[in-house]
Protein backbone atom coordinates (compact mmCIF):
# COMPACT_ATOMS: atom_id res chain seq x y z
CA UNK A 1 0.00 0.00 0.00
CA UNK A 2 1.15 3.62 -0.33
CA UNK A 3 3.20 4.93 2.58
CA UNK A 4 0.61 7.64 3.35
CA UNK A 5 -2.12 5.00 3.74
CA UNK A 6 0.10 2.90 5.98
CA UNK A 7 0.83 5.87 8.22
CA UNK A 8 -2.87 6.70 8.40
CA UNK A 9 -3.48 3.21 9.79
CA UNK A 10 -0.39 3.20 12.03
CA UNK A 11 0.84 6.74 12.89
CA UNK A 12 3.79 5.31 14.86
CA UNK A 13 5.09 3.47 11.79
CA UNK A 14 8.87 3.84 11.46
CA UNK A 15 10.30 3.72 7.95
CA UNK A 16 13.64 4.21 6.27
CA UNK A 17 14.77 4.06 2.62
CA UNK A 18 15.81 0.68 1.28
CA UNK A 19 19.54 0.28 0.66
CA UNK A 20 19.38 -2.02 -2.36
CA UNK A 21 23.16 -2.36 -2.96
CA UNK A 22 23.81 -3.38 0.64
CA UNK A 23 20.86 -5.77 0.59
CA UNK A 24 22.24 -7.42 -2.56
CA UNK A 25 25.68 -7.68 -0.95
CA UNK A 26 24.16 -9.25 2.16
CA UNK A 27 22.25 -11.79 0.05
CA UNK A 28 25.45 -12.65 -1.83
CA UNK A 29 27.24 -13.26 1.48
CA UNK A 30 24.37 -15.44 2.68
CA UNK A 31 24.50 -17.38 -0.60
CA UNK A 32 28.17 -18.18 -0.03
CA UNK A 33 27.42 -19.25 3.53
CA UNK A 34 24.59 -21.53 2.34
CA UNK A 35 27.17 -23.57 0.43
CA UNK A 36 27.55 -25.64 3.60
CA UNK A 37 24.18 -27.25 2.76
CA UNK A 38 24.42 -27.71 -1.02
CA UNK A 39 26.99 -27.45 -3.78
CA UNK A 40 24.61 -25.42 -5.97
CA UNK A 41 23.04 -22.30 -4.43
CA UNK A 42 21.45 -19.53 -6.49
CA UNK A 43 19.52 -16.34 -5.83
CA UNK A 44 15.74 -16.49 -5.96
CA UNK A 45 14.47 -12.99 -6.58
CA UNK A 46 15.76 -10.06 -4.56
CA UNK A 47 15.23 -11.65 -1.14
CA UNK A 48 15.55 -15.42 -1.50
CA UNK A 49 17.93 -18.30 -2.12
CA UNK A 50 17.36 -21.66 -3.79
CA UNK A 51 19.65 -24.67 -3.24
CA UNK A 52 19.77 -28.10 -4.88
CA UNK A 53 20.21 -30.49 -1.93
CA UNK A 54 19.96 -33.72 -3.93
CA UNK A 55 22.02 -36.36 -2.13
CA UNK A 56 22.80 -34.09 0.82
CA UNK A 57 20.08 -34.58 3.53
CA UNK A 58 21.50 -37.89 4.79
CA UNK A 59 24.66 -36.05 5.86
CA UNK A 60 22.55 -34.11 8.38
CA UNK A 61 20.31 -36.99 9.42
CA UNK A 62 17.46 -36.32 6.98
CA UNK A 63 15.51 -33.41 5.54
CA UNK A 64 13.92 -32.50 8.86
CA UNK A 65 17.29 -32.28 10.61
CA UNK A 66 18.83 -30.33 7.72
CA UNK A 67 16.05 -27.75 7.79
CA UNK A 68 16.19 -27.55 11.58
CA UNK A 69 19.94 -26.95 11.50
CA UNK A 70 19.52 -24.26 8.85
CA UNK A 71 16.80 -22.45 10.79
CA UNK A 72 18.73 -22.67 14.07
CA UNK A 73 21.84 -21.09 12.55
CA UNK A 74 19.83 -18.31 10.92
CA UNK A 75 18.02 -17.60 14.18
CA UNK A 76 21.31 -17.36 16.07
CA UNK A 77 22.55 -14.89 13.45
CA UNK A 78 19.45 -12.74 14.00
CA UNK A 79 18.00 -13.36 10.53
CA UNK A 80 14.26 -13.90 10.15
CA UNK A 81 13.91 -16.45 7.35
CA UNK A 82 11.40 -19.03 6.16
CA UNK A 83 12.62 -22.25 4.55
CA UNK A 84 10.97 -25.07 2.64
CA UNK A 85 12.05 -28.33 1.01
CA UNK A 86 10.27 -29.80 -2.02
CA UNK A 87 10.98 -31.95 -5.04
CA UNK A 88 10.97 -29.00 -7.48
CA UNK A 89 12.34 -25.50 -7.44
CA UNK A 90 8.93 -23.97 -8.08
CA UNK A 91 7.27 -25.91 -5.27
CA UNK A 92 10.01 -25.04 -2.77
CA UNK A 93 9.81 -21.35 -3.70
CA UNK A 94 6.01 -21.31 -3.39
CA UNK A 95 6.02 -23.04 -0.02
CA UNK A 96 8.86 -20.92 1.42
CA UNK A 97 6.95 -17.71 0.65
CA UNK A 98 3.75 -19.05 2.23
CA UNK A 99 4.75 -20.47 5.58
CA UNK A 100 7.49 -22.99 4.81
CA UNK A 101 7.59 -26.71 5.47
CA UNK A 102 8.58 -29.95 3.74
CA UNK A 103 6.75 -31.63 0.86
CA UNK A 104 7.26 -35.43 0.83
CA UNK A 105 8.32 -37.12 -2.39
CA UNK A 106 5.41 -37.81 -4.74
CA UNK A 107 3.06 -35.39 -2.96
CA UNK A 108 3.65 -32.12 -4.77
CA UNK A 109 -0.01 -31.47 -5.58
CA UNK A 110 -1.08 -32.19 -2.02
CA UNK A 111 1.80 -30.18 -0.56
CA UNK A 112 1.29 -26.94 -2.53
CA UNK A 113 -2.27 -27.33 -3.78
CA UNK A 114 -3.67 -25.20 -0.96
CA UNK A 115 -1.45 -22.25 -1.86
CA UNK A 116 -2.78 -19.31 -3.92
CA UNK A 117 -1.99 -19.20 -7.62
CA UNK A 118 0.24 -16.16 -7.03
CA UNK A 119 2.73 -18.55 -5.41
CA UNK A 120 3.55 -19.89 -8.90
CA UNK A 121 5.66 -16.75 -9.58
CA UNK A 122 3.22 -15.39 -12.14
CA UNK A 123 2.47 -11.72 -12.68
CA UNK A 124 -0.24 -9.93 -10.68
CA UNK A 125 -2.58 -9.45 -13.66
CA UNK A 126 -2.65 -13.19 -14.43
CA UNK A 127 -3.32 -14.03 -10.78
CA UNK A 128 -6.26 -11.61 -10.69
CA UNK A 129 -7.66 -13.00 -13.95
CA UNK A 130 -7.54 -16.54 -12.53
CA UNK A 131 -9.24 -15.43 -9.32
CA UNK A 132 -12.09 -13.81 -11.28
CA UNK A 133 -12.95 -17.17 -12.88
CA UNK A 134 -12.75 -19.03 -9.57
CA UNK A 135 -9.24 -20.51 -9.95
CA UNK A 136 -7.75 -19.20 -6.72
CA UNK A 137 -5.56 -22.14 -5.62
CA UNK A 138 -2.88 -24.22 -7.31
CA UNK A 139 -5.00 -27.34 -6.80
CA UNK A 140 -7.69 -25.76 -8.98
CA UNK A 141 -5.23 -25.61 -11.88
CA UNK A 142 -3.43 -28.93 -11.45
CA UNK A 143 -6.09 -31.08 -13.13
CA UNK A 144 -7.09 -28.70 -15.94
CA UNK A 145 -6.04 -29.21 -19.60
CA UNK A 146 -2.98 -27.17 -20.43
CA UNK A 147 -3.98 -26.01 -23.91
CA UNK A 148 -7.07 -23.97 -22.83
CA UNK A 149 -5.07 -22.44 -19.97
CA UNK A 150 -2.32 -21.38 -22.36
CA UNK A 151 -4.77 -19.87 -24.85
CA UNK A 152 -6.61 -17.84 -22.24
CA UNK A 153 -3.89 -16.92 -19.74
CA UNK A 154 -0.71 -17.25 -21.76
CA UNK A 155 2.06 -19.88 -21.91
CA UNK A 156 3.83 -18.37 -18.88
CA UNK A 157 1.18 -19.72 -16.52
CA UNK A 158 1.43 -23.24 -17.94
CA UNK A 159 5.22 -23.17 -17.75
CA UNK A 160 5.26 -22.12 -14.09
CA UNK A 161 2.60 -24.68 -13.20
CA UNK A 162 4.47 -27.53 -14.89
CA UNK A 163 7.75 -26.45 -13.29
CA UNK A 164 6.18 -26.47 -9.83
CA UNK A 165 4.63 -29.91 -10.39
CA UNK A 166 7.74 -31.44 -11.94
CA UNK A 167 6.54 -31.77 -15.55
CA UNK A 168 9.13 -29.21 -16.71
CA UNK A 169 12.72 -29.26 -15.49
CA UNK A 170 14.04 -26.15 -13.75
CA UNK A 171 17.63 -26.75 -12.61
CA UNK A 172 19.46 -24.62 -10.08
CA UNK A 173 22.31 -22.79 -11.77
CA UNK A 174 24.60 -21.17 -9.22
CA UNK A 175 26.10 -17.80 -10.08
CA UNK A 176 29.82 -17.89 -10.81
CA UNK A 177 31.98 -16.58 -8.01
CA UNK A 178 33.78 -13.32 -8.76
CA UNK A 179 37.49 -13.81 -9.44
CA UNK A 180 39.82 -13.47 -6.49
CA UNK A 181 42.83 -11.35 -7.27
CA UNK A 182 45.46 -12.66 -4.89
CA UNK A 183 48.77 -14.51 -5.12
CA UNK A 184 51.12 -15.85 -2.48
CA UNK A 185 54.66 -17.13 -2.10
CA UNK A 186 56.23 -19.32 0.58
CA UNK A 187 59.99 -19.00 1.00
CA UNK A 188 62.35 -21.90 1.83
CA UNK A 189 64.53 -19.57 3.95
CA UNK A 190 63.57 -16.39 5.84
CA UNK A 191 64.50 -13.03 4.32
CA UNK A 192 64.80 -9.60 5.87
CA UNK A 193 66.49 -7.21 3.46
CA UNK A 194 64.40 -4.70 1.56
CA UNK A 195 65.97 -5.81 -1.73
CA UNK A 196 64.91 -9.41 -1.09
CA UNK A 197 61.34 -8.41 -0.22
CA UNK A 198 61.13 -6.23 -3.34
CA UNK A 199 62.41 -9.13 -5.46
CA UNK A 200 59.67 -11.39 -4.09
CA UNK A 201 57.12 -8.64 -4.58
CA UNK A 202 58.18 -8.29 -8.23
CA UNK A 203 57.42 -11.97 -8.83
CA UNK A 204 54.04 -11.68 -7.16
CA UNK A 205 53.19 -8.55 -9.14
CA UNK A 206 53.95 -10.31 -12.43
CA UNK A 207 51.50 -13.08 -11.57
CA UNK A 208 48.84 -10.75 -10.19
CA UNK A 209 48.97 -8.35 -13.14
CA UNK A 210 48.69 -11.27 -15.55
CA UNK A 211 45.53 -12.37 -13.77
CA UNK A 212 44.15 -8.83 -13.81
CA UNK A 213 44.81 -8.55 -17.54
CA UNK A 214 43.04 -11.86 -18.12
CA UNK A 215 39.85 -10.42 -16.59
CA UNK A 216 40.32 -6.92 -18.09
CA UNK A 217 40.72 -5.40 -14.64
CA UNK A 218 43.03 -2.86 -13.10
CA UNK A 219 43.94 -2.55 -9.42
CA UNK A 220 42.97 0.54 -7.42
CA UNK A 221 44.22 -0.76 -4.07
CA UNK A 222 46.89 -3.36 -3.31
CA UNK A 223 47.79 -5.04 -0.01
CA UNK A 224 51.08 -6.85 0.67
CA UNK A 225 51.01 -9.14 3.70
CA UNK A 226 54.31 -10.42 5.10
CA UNK A 227 54.42 -13.34 7.52
CA UNK A 228 57.31 -13.44 9.94
CA UNK A 229 58.87 -16.62 11.36
CA UNK A 230 57.57 -15.66 14.82
CA UNK A 231 53.98 -15.92 13.41
CA UNK A 232 53.63 -12.16 13.36
CA UNK A 233 52.46 -10.29 10.30
CA UNK A 234 53.18 -6.96 8.69
CA UNK A 235 51.16 -5.17 6.01
CA UNK A 236 51.87 -2.57 3.39
CA UNK A 237 48.82 -1.14 1.58
CA UNK A 238 48.87 1.35 -1.26
CA UNK A 239 46.22 3.08 -3.34
CA UNK A 240 46.39 3.99 -7.01
CA UNK A 241 45.08 7.14 -8.62
CA UNK A 242 43.76 5.18 -11.60
CA UNK A 243 43.31 1.47 -12.48
CA UNK A 244 46.75 -0.01 -13.11
CA UNK A 245 48.38 -3.36 -13.83
CA UNK A 246 51.94 -2.37 -14.75
CA UNK A 247 54.24 -4.33 -12.35
CA UNK A 248 57.20 -1.94 -12.57
CA UNK A 249 55.19 1.20 -11.80
CA UNK A 250 53.31 -0.48 -8.95
CA UNK A 251 56.48 -1.87 -7.35
CA UNK A 252 57.95 1.63 -7.08
CA UNK A 253 55.02 2.70 -4.89
CA UNK A 254 55.70 -0.15 -2.43
CA UNK A 255 59.35 0.77 -1.87
CA UNK A 256 58.75 3.31 0.92
CA UNK A 257 56.38 1.05 2.86
CA UNK A 258 58.59 -2.01 2.53
CA UNK A 259 61.57 0.00 3.81
CA UNK A 260 59.67 0.78 7.04
CA UNK A 261 58.71 -2.86 7.79
CA UNK A 262 60.07 -4.57 10.87
CA UNK A 263 61.19 -7.96 9.54
CA UNK A 264 61.90 -9.34 13.03
CA UNK A 265 63.73 -12.67 12.75
CA UNK A 266 62.86 -12.94 9.08
CA UNK A 267 59.97 -13.20 6.64
CA UNK A 268 59.02 -16.61 5.27
CA UNK A 269 55.81 -15.91 3.27
CA UNK A 270 54.38 -13.11 1.14
CA UNK A 271 50.79 -12.58 0.02
CA UNK A 272 49.66 -9.90 -2.44
CA UNK A 273 45.99 -9.07 -3.03
CA UNK A 274 44.02 -6.48 -4.96
CA UNK A 275 40.90 -5.89 -2.80
CA UNK A 276 39.64 -3.03 -5.01
CA UNK A 277 39.64 -3.34 -8.80
CA UNK A 278 37.98 -1.54 -11.68
CA UNK A 279 37.39 -2.43 -15.34
CA UNK A 280 40.38 -1.63 -17.51
CA UNK A 281 40.60 -2.12 -21.24
CA UNK A 282 43.67 -3.87 -22.70
CA UNK A 283 46.55 -1.47 -23.27
CA UNK A 284 50.22 -1.57 -24.11
CA UNK A 285 52.45 -1.44 -21.01
CA UNK A 286 56.14 -1.50 -20.31
CA UNK A 287 57.22 0.89 -23.08
CA UNK A 288 60.44 2.88 -23.01
CA UNK A 289 58.61 6.18 -22.50
CA UNK A 290 55.93 7.00 -19.98
CA UNK A 291 52.84 8.76 -21.25
CA UNK A 292 51.80 12.05 -19.72
CA UNK A 293 48.65 10.59 -18.15
CA UNK A 294 50.64 7.71 -16.65
CA UNK A 295 53.22 10.08 -15.18
CA UNK A 296 50.45 12.18 -13.65
CA UNK A 297 48.78 9.06 -12.23
CA UNK A 298 52.09 7.97 -10.68
CA UNK A 299 52.52 11.40 -9.10
CA UNK A 300 48.99 11.38 -7.69
CA UNK A 301 49.49 7.85 -6.36
CA UNK A 302 52.77 8.76 -4.69
CA UNK A 303 51.41 11.91 -3.05
CA UNK A 304 48.05 10.31 -2.20
CA UNK A 305 49.70 7.42 -0.34
CA UNK A 306 51.61 9.94 1.79
CA UNK A 307 48.94 12.49 2.70
CA UNK A 308 45.69 10.75 1.69
CA UNK A 309 43.90 10.66 -1.64
CA UNK A 310 41.08 12.86 -0.35
CA UNK A 311 43.58 15.71 0.15
CA UNK A 312 44.88 15.75 -3.42
CA UNK A 313 42.30 17.89 -5.19
CA UNK A 314 41.66 19.18 -8.68
CA UNK A 315 39.50 22.01 -9.95
CA UNK A 316 36.49 21.16 -12.09
CA UNK A 317 34.31 23.72 -13.88
CA UNK A 318 30.83 24.42 -12.56
CA UNK A 319 27.88 26.01 -14.34
CA UNK A 320 27.70 29.31 -12.46
CA UNK A 321 28.61 32.94 -13.12
CA UNK A 322 29.27 33.58 -9.45
CA UNK A 323 33.10 33.58 -9.13
CA UNK A 324 33.32 31.45 -5.99
CA UNK A 325 30.79 28.94 -7.35
CA UNK A 326 32.23 28.66 -10.86
CA UNK A 327 34.42 25.69 -9.88
CA UNK A 328 34.34 22.54 -7.80
CA UNK A 329 37.04 20.87 -5.72
CA UNK A 330 37.13 17.10 -6.23
CA UNK A 331 39.66 14.39 -5.23
CA UNK A 332 41.97 13.98 -8.21
CA UNK A 333 42.12 10.19 -7.83
CA UNK A 334 38.34 9.78 -8.07
CA UNK A 335 37.51 12.30 -10.79
CA UNK A 336 38.44 12.91 -14.41
CA UNK A 337 39.84 16.21 -15.65
CA UNK A 338 37.39 18.43 -17.51
CA UNK A 339 38.13 21.24 -19.90
CA UNK A 340 36.74 24.64 -18.92
CA UNK A 341 33.64 25.66 -20.86
CA UNK A 342 34.15 28.17 -23.69
CA UNK A 343 33.92 31.70 -22.40
CA UNK A 344 34.11 34.99 -24.29
CA UNK A 345 33.67 37.47 -21.45
CA UNK A 346 36.28 39.36 -19.42
CA UNK A 347 39.19 37.32 -18.07
CA UNK A 348 39.13 35.85 -14.62
CA UNK A 349 41.91 36.26 -12.01
CA UNK A 350 44.51 33.57 -11.45
CA UNK A 351 44.00 33.67 -7.67
CA UNK A 352 40.55 33.91 -6.09
CA UNK A 353 39.94 34.49 -2.37
CA UNK A 354 37.10 35.72 -0.12
CA UNK A 355 36.32 39.42 -0.55
CA UNK A 356 38.65 41.68 1.43
CA UNK A 357 37.52 45.31 1.97
CA UNK A 358 39.71 48.21 0.90
CA UNK A 359 39.97 51.53 2.67
CA UNK A 360 40.63 55.12 1.72
CA UNK A 361 39.24 54.55 -1.80
CA UNK A 362 38.99 57.77 -3.80
CA UNK A 363 37.03 57.97 -7.03
CA UNK A 364 35.07 55.47 -9.09
CA UNK A 365 36.97 53.35 -9.90
CA UNK A 366 39.32 54.31 -7.08
CA UNK A 367 42.41 56.23 -8.14
CA UNK A 368 44.09 55.34 -4.85
CA UNK A 369 43.21 52.87 -2.12
CA UNK A 370 44.70 50.86 0.74
CA UNK A 371 44.62 47.08 0.91
CA UNK A 372 46.49 44.72 3.22
CA UNK A 373 48.22 47.70 4.89
CA UNK A 374 49.64 48.84 1.55
CA UNK A 375 48.79 51.88 -0.51
CA UNK A 376 48.05 51.44 -4.23
CA UNK A 377 47.62 53.88 -7.10
CA UNK A 378 45.57 52.88 -10.13
CA UNK A 379 47.43 52.88 -13.41
CA UNK A 380 44.70 51.41 -15.63
CA UNK A 381 41.12 50.27 -14.88
CA UNK A 382 38.96 48.02 -17.06
CA UNK A 383 35.27 47.47 -16.40
CA UNK A 384 32.75 47.31 -15.06
CA UNK A 385 31.46 43.74 -15.36
CA UNK A 386 28.14 43.46 -13.56
CA UNK A 387 27.31 40.11 -11.90
CA UNK A 388 23.91 39.55 -10.31
CA UNK A 389 23.41 37.14 -7.40
CA UNK A 390 21.69 33.82 -8.03
CA UNK A 391 18.32 34.37 -6.39
CA UNK A 392 17.68 30.65 -5.96
CA UNK A 393 20.61 30.41 -3.50
CA UNK A 394 20.54 32.17 -0.15
CA UNK A 395 24.22 33.12 0.00
CA UNK A 396 24.99 35.50 2.88
CA UNK A 397 28.01 36.87 0.97
CA UNK A 398 25.75 38.05 -1.85
CA UNK A 399 22.94 39.60 0.20
CA UNK A 400 24.36 43.03 -0.58
CA UNK A 401 23.08 42.62 -4.15
CA UNK A 402 24.71 43.38 -7.50
CA UNK A 403 28.45 43.65 -7.90
CA UNK A 404 30.38 45.69 -10.47
CA UNK A 405 33.80 44.09 -11.03
CA UNK A 406 36.85 46.08 -12.21
CA UNK A 407 40.26 44.93 -13.33
CA UNK A 408 42.73 47.32 -11.73
CA UNK A 409 46.40 47.54 -12.77
CA UNK A 410 48.36 49.35 -10.09
CA UNK A 411 51.55 51.34 -10.33
CA UNK A 412 53.02 49.12 -7.62
CA UNK A 413 52.70 46.02 -9.81
CA UNK A 414 49.76 43.88 -8.57
CA UNK A 415 46.82 43.53 -10.91
CA UNK A 416 43.74 43.20 -8.74
CA UNK A 417 40.09 42.28 -9.21
CA UNK A 418 37.95 44.80 -7.30
CA UNK A 419 34.19 45.02 -7.08
CA UNK A 420 31.77 47.72 -5.99
CA UNK A 421 28.28 47.10 -4.58
CA UNK A 422 25.86 49.89 -5.63
CA UNK A 423 23.25 48.98 -3.00
CA UNK A 424 25.80 49.04 -0.18
CA UNK A 425 28.55 51.34 -1.41
CA UNK A 426 31.99 49.93 -0.77
CA UNK A 427 34.98 48.38 -2.52
CA UNK A 428 36.46 44.92 -2.02
CA UNK A 429 39.30 42.90 -3.55
CA UNK A 430 38.44 39.31 -4.48
CA UNK A 431 41.24 38.16 -6.79
CA UNK A 432 44.64 38.81 -8.28
CA UNK A 433 45.68 38.38 -11.92
CA UNK A 434 48.97 36.83 -12.95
Amino acid sequence: MPLADARAICPELATRPADLPREAAALASLRRWAGRYAPMVASEGADGLIADISGVPHLFGGEEDLRADLQARLDRAGLAAVSAIAGTRGAASALARHGGGIVPDGALVQGIGRLPVAALRIDHATAEALARVGLARIADLAGLPRAPLARRFGPGLVLRLDQALGAQAEPVAAEPEPPHFGVRMTLPEPIGLQADVMAGLARLLDRLCTKLALHHKGARRLRLELRRVDSGTAEVEIGLARPMRDPARIAALFARGVDEIDAGFGIDALRLTAPVTEPMAPEQTGGATIRHEDALADLLSSVGNRIGFDRVLRLLPADSLIPERSFLLAPAAYSAPAAPPPRSGPPRPMTLFPPEPVSHASGHPPATFRWRRMRFATLRATGPERIAPEWWFDDPAWRSGLRDYWRIETQEGPRLWLFHTPQDPGWCVQGEFA
